[in-house]
């Protein structure tokens, strides 16, 4: 047989029908090791990549198909020399006939439409699916659906382990320690030292007072008391018949205007009963100055008519002053029962 790689397509196709020929007689003698079959070349078109293989080559046969060698001739025809894998693998034996087309499947017809549901229905289903769903339920869920209810098992607390106290180190321990006498010795000490301050508390208190009287002591003794000369008004204040009161709680006197053996006059009594020197009060009621003390009585006038009290009241000294007002002096008293009430200065006429 000539040389496949110089072999032009007419002779591949002739070889190849020669091959069948051979095929179908019953000849199954093996190719030659010297004529290896050529590959099929790789299809430009699109409609021979397309296209499913025409037929397999038979079981025990290496020699390629008509159709592989028609479609091997075009591949070294455009790629423009033989095809490289007809060197290398042995002619194979023609394919079994073309399969058969798959018939397309009939589309399935579509589903019968369903009535529409109503509301009732819709809601039916939706607890149904919701019922049969699996997951966790409560245990009230689980008690309606007659289900087994686990008791719930309390597990055990755990115990809480406390460490040991850390062993205190030796550098923070107390290195000295006191002895009772130690102790003693301080008490004492501490009880002293209190004795001794409280000691000389008391001196400076003492100190302090004994100052105090001395300077006191520097100062004389005065009383102070309101002063003897004072002016009380104007004549025309003091009707007749009338008893002052208002001059009592300052300067200790009453001023009276009232008839004496006759004769009108204004005078100033003063305000301590004659008997154990009580303060008498003036009774307007009874026209009278009364004792609180031991009940002794007086006339408008200061003369006695009863209880203990044994003379008159006194009179103080009593002037018109420069200003026309009435002024009084304590200084000077006068007193009934030594006929001084005769004295000028101890009334005024009116």
């Amino acid at each position: 047989m000539a040389d496949k790689s110089k072999m032009s397509v007419a002779e591949i196709l002739a070889a190849a029908r020669k091959a069948d020929s051979d095929d179908v007689s019953g000849d199954s003698s093996p190719p030659a090791d010297d004529q290896p079959a050529p590959e099929p070349a790789e299809s430009t078109s699109v409609e021979e990549e397309a296209a499913p293989p025409a037929s397999t080559p038979k079981s025990g046969s290496g020699r390629p198909s008509v159709a592989g060698m028609l479609a091997m001739a075009r591949g070294e025809k455009q790629a423009g020399g033989p095809p490289a894998a007809a060197k290398e693998q042995p002619a194979a034996k023609p394919a079994a006939k073309p399969a058969a087309k798959p018939t397309p499947k009939k589309k399935a017809a579509p589903a019968a439409k369903q009535a529409p549901l109503d509301t009732q229905s819709i809601l039916a289903a939706a607890r149904k699916s919701q019922a049969e769903r699996p997951g966790p339920m409560t245990k009230a869920e689980a008690i309606a659906q007659g289900k087994p209810v686990a008791p719930k098992v309390k597990k055990p607390k755990e115990e809480i382990i406390v460490p040991p106290m850390p062993v205190k180190p030796e550098y923070a321990k107390v290195k000295s320690e006191r002895t009772k006498e130690q102790v003693a010795e301080r008490r004492a000490f501490l009880f002293g030292l209190s004795a001794l301050a409280t000691g000389f508390t008391a001196l400076a208190v003492t100190s302090f007072l004994f100052v105090m009287g001395t300077v006191r002591f520097m100062f004389p003794n005065i009383l102070r008391e309101p002063p003897s000369r004072f002016k009380v008004g104007f004549p025309d204040q003091f009707p007749a018949g009338q008893v002052q009161t208002k001059f009592k709680a300052q300067f200790g006197v009453w001023v009276v205007n009232t008839a004496y053996h006759g004769e009108q006059q204004i005078f100033a009594l003063k305000s301590v009963c004659t008997h154990l020197g009580c303060t008498p009060n003036w009774l307007e009621a009874e026209q009278k100055f009364k004792c609180p003390c031991h009940g002794s009585g007086f006339y408008k006038d200061g003369v006695n008519f009863e209880g203990p009290a044994p003379r008159p009241l006194e009179r103080y000294a009593i002037a018109v002053a420069d200003d026309g007002q009435i002024e009084i002096d304590k200084s000077a008293v006068f007193q009934e029962e030594m006929g001084q009430w005769a004295e000028v200065q101890s009334f005024i006429s009116v």
